[in-house]
């Protein structure tokens, strides 16, 4: 039988897009080190990278024995996570059913977007905050309703309260200690949002830099409209390896089960969280390290006469700029090889964050701040 082939000669394949893909922006990622090395003429080396929360510190040497001796990278990982999500049931102390694992926290904030956004349905956002929170909502085609944190980053609550009977939205975003100015949530105030009809969405990325005792997810048992997220990134020093997970309660995560890819966490990502979990005492170890250093990092910051940082819980410092341009302080100090982030937003077009790195760090950007305060 012949087929007869039809030619479209006016056909425009732009046309078959999602409608909502055409409106959103771009999530602007920090640029990779090898591309910010070479925009800045210099070898990585010599680079000091305080732009993007990492910790500098690295992650456990056993990740890297384990990574180098990995016995089966050329099987499918297992789809449940059942043996990292023990052990984490064994670190955070709550059952391994109410736990969840991802290629990072992002993965599964995407998730929970997936699990019950409609289009057209609505999100809270907080800004100043990461993110991720209104981009997956564009992408999964809700609306955010924005509500702007005070002029000290804490919560307009009254607002939220007041959004969520308007608007009806499903989902309330908030990460705490916050970023990118380090504040946690309180008590009371979770517990004001929890007894509102929405799922509230803890993300504790930095957590374990304020102490792990200001975590809240436990509560998860306790509250079935609370998620928490949390993530081997930050304190673990396994970002480049994508590994994150969250609390959920039983009846959500039965849900979410069901629209995960079946081979989510790589095989090199669970063995470097399985290790980073057994060696959890020494790292740990570091996070303390790196809450001393951003003391110290703070006190050096308040004494210059044109930065006038935040108070912290992680392992970041933001910092108003005062007197001087805060975009112009970004560009001297990438001129000098010290990347720190710089936030072309209107709320924080005068500040500047700087991330927490090793002490020699501190050093060499305090003796560049002296400079530049005397020229």
């Amino acid at each position: 039988m012949k087929t007869e082939h039809i030619k479209t000669t006016d056909s425009n394949y732009m046309d078959l897009l999602r409608s909502t893909v055409r409106s959103i922006e771009p999530y602007v990622p920090i640029l990779p080190f090898e591309v910010l090395a070479d925009n800045l003429g210099r070898p990585i080396q010599e680079i000091i990278k305080l732009d993007a929360n990492e910790n500098l510190y690295g992650p456990s040497s056993l990740v890297r024995d384990a990574l180098a001796d990995l016995d089966y990278p050329h099987i499918y990982p297992d789809p449940e996570n059942r043996a990292l999500r023990k052990a984490l049931s064994d670190f955070i102390g709550i059952p391994s059913e109410n736990i969840f694992a991802g290629a990072g926290a992002d993965e599964i904030i995407d998730l929970i977007m997936r699990l019950f956004i409609d289009q057209g349905d609505k999100i809270i956002d907080c800004p100043p905050t990461f993110g991720m929170y209104s981009f997956d909502a564009a992408v999964n085609g809700a609306e955010t309703v924005v509500i702007e944190r005070k002029d000290d980053f804490t919560l307009d609550l009254e607002a939220i309260v007041e959004a969520v009977s308007v608007y009806a939205p499903k989902l309330l975003f908030l990460t705490s200690p916050n970023n990118p100015d380090g504040g946690l949530i309180s008590d009371e105030e979770l517990h004001t949002l929890l007894a509102l009809p929405i799922i509230v969405i803890l993300d504790e990325a930095y957590i374990e830099f304020a102490g792990i005792e200001n975590s809240r997810i436990d509560w998860v048992l306790e509250h079935e409209n609370l998620i928490v997220l949390r993530t081997f990134s930050k304190w673990a020093g396994l970002a480049g390896l994508r590994v994150g997970y969250g609390a959920f309660s039983v009846g959500l995560l039965k849900e979410l089960w069901k629209i995960k890819q079946p081979y989510n966490v790589s095989v090199a990502a669970t063995e470097a969280a399985l290790v980073s979990l057994d060696d959890s005492v020494n790292l740990l170890q570091v996070v303390s390290e790196i809450r001393s250093e951003r003391k110290r990092l703070s006190q050096m910051l308040s004494e210059l006469p044109f930065v006038f940082p935040y108070p912290s819980h992680g392992n970041f410092v933001l910092c108003q700029v005062k007197g001087i341009s805060a975009l112009e302080l970004h560009q001297a100090l990438s001129a000098e090889g010290i990347l720190v982030r710089y936030f072309d937003k209107p709320r924080l077009r005068d500040h500047i964050r700087i991330s927490v790195g090793l002490s020699h760090h501190t050093d060499v950007l305090e003796t560049i701040l002296s400079r530049i305060s005397t020229e």
